[in-house]
């Protein structure tokens, strides 16, 4: 079955840096654009970034951008977010999505996303 397994979170301090990883397994990688969603206590899931099927497009949410930077490796399965000047409402559980795409499309709602990991929870301290 599919499985998407994510890495890499953790506490840090405000200014900080984290190198987020998910590993796909069970599917055509290839065939899949990759996201980045992130939820916090109480709050709906919210859109971080999404890479294409070849990685050639990207495309971030506002507060992502300049700071988090998201890449895939379709010869070892997997979608990396880095994350850099942390910030405390950055505190949240971070999730992997695999969506299902033509070409290369981005999708930026959780509805079109067929596949989620479990996530992991990232923590910045001020």
């Amino acid at each position: 079955q599919v499985q998407l397994v994510e890495s890499g979170g953790g506490m840090v301090q405000a200014g900080g840096s984290l190198r987020l990883s998910c590993a796909a397994s069970g599917l055509t990688f290839t065939y899949y654009a990759m996201g980045w969603f992130r939820q916090e206590p109480g709050m709906e899931r919210e859109f971080v970034a999404t890479i294409s099927r070849d990685g050639a497009s990207t495309f971030y949410a506002e507060y992502a951008k300049g700071r988090f930077t998201i890449s895939r490796n379709n010869a070892k399965n997997t979608v990396t977010l880095q994350m850099n000047s942390l910030k405390p409402e950055d505190t949240a559980v971070y999730y992997c999505a695999a969506a299902y795409a033509r070409a290369s499309d981005l999708y930026t709602t959780r509805v079109n996303y067929d596949y989620w990991g479990q996530g992991t929870q990232v923590a910045v301290s001020s």
